[in-house]
């Protein structure tokens, strides 16, 4: 296979994400845990393609960070045999790029394309003719000599992941065949995730250690994962390498995480909510109280506090609950309320 031009436009995997993260990644359908229904359609709409001996219609997975697109898109390439080719939609910044991109495929490759609701829309109008018609035009020359090429493009799938949905122009949404939408885990989901990324670390870890972690995990197995490797290093250095109860509490506490896995950023988010009179606030307000990007708040930290009841949006903005006051020991208000409005 040809390395294309603009190979800066691809992405490896561990540049993409760190290689302990990339370690701990599911080799096979078998071993993803959760997203039942995600994975099972996938594997009916891999077998119908591969029955018909043809590519597999293209996929947008979205959903919160953290929950397992790039996992998928890699199963996919997997599953189907063929090479999976990554980058995002910040990286392809011209045209041009998406163009070296696509006709450096070979037929049947998968190409994933994170963050896709951040491509730039005059790339995006290159990439519509490239998922119906496998062709893309190309404007040879300038002024009145130009002239328009027509390159012919190779079977292909396109997985695009997003954050974002709502992000996506209606054009590109609408070319997908397949839309699938990822969800939270849940704990004893995450429990089946810790256990088997001990196992692939080498690491001792208690069943009921790894439910305590499972329980805190904010239901992302990439969470949990990042707090193994951390309670790895505390039991190296005080158990022998075994993580018990013991040793999640102290490296939990080290790393200040609550019963209920709300982190330093949450309870900053919610202190700061109180000080703002309980809300409503907008999240560009509340952003710029704890120092914090709009996009970060909203799609890390907020979902978790939704899911606990700790946090409401309404029309006006976001409030602080009953909940969360009586979790974190806040004084109720006796005039509830407030003029913030983002």
């Amino acid at each position: 296979m040809n390395e294309p031009a603009d190979k800066g436009v691809f992405q490896t995997l561990a540049g993409e994400r760190d290689e302990a993260e990339g370690a701990l990644r599911p080799r096979t359908f078998d071993e993803f845990v959760g997203q039942n229904r995600v994975a099972d359609n996938l594997k009916t709409w891999i077998k119908a393609a591969q029955q018909r001996k043809g590519a597999l219609d293209h996929v947008l997975l979205s959903g919160p960070p953290g929950l397992g697109k790039t996992t998928l898109a890699h199963l996919v390439a997997t599953e189907m045999g063929v090479p999976l080719r990554v980058t995002s939609g910040p990286a392809i910044e011209r045209p041009g790029d998406l163009v070296g991109l696509l006709t450096g495929l070979e037929a049947g490759d998968v190409l994933f394309v994170d963050e896709i609701h951040r491509l730039p829309r005059a790339v995006e109008e290159y990439l519509y003719a490239a998922m119906e018609d496998l062709s893309v035009d190309v404007i040879i020359d300038q002024g009145p000599g130009a002239r328009s090429v027509r390159l012919s493009v190779q079977p292909f799938t396109l997985v695009g992941a997003t954050t974002r949905e709502g992000l996506l122009t209606q054009p590109l949404r609408t070319r997908f065949g397949i839309t699938e939408k990822l969800v939270p885990y849940s704990a004893p989901e995450i429990h089946e995730i810790l256990l088997r990324s001990a196992g692939r670390l080498g690491c001792d870890l208690e069943s009921t250690a790894a439910q305590r972690v499972a329980d805190r995990a904010r239901g992302v197995p990439r969470v949990a994962n990042r707090l193994l490797r951390r309670l790895r290093d505390v039991a190296d250095l005080s158990s022998d390498g075994r993580i018990t109860e013991e040793v999640v509490d102290t490296g939990l506490q080290m790393l200040g995480i609550d019963t209920l896995g709300l982190e330093d950023m949450d309870r900053r988010i919610l202190g700061s909510l109180a000080r703002l009179g309980g809300g409503p606030a907008g999240l560009g307000t509340l952003a710029v109280a704890v120092g914090e990007e709009e996009d970060t708040l909203e799609l890390v930290y907020e979902p978790h506090l939704i899911r606990l009841g700790f946090l409401a949006r309404t029309p006006r903005g976001r409030v602080l609950t009953d909940a969360a006051r009586t979790h974190l020991g806040l004084e109720f208000p006796e005039h509830p309320g407030s003029l913030f409005d983002g």
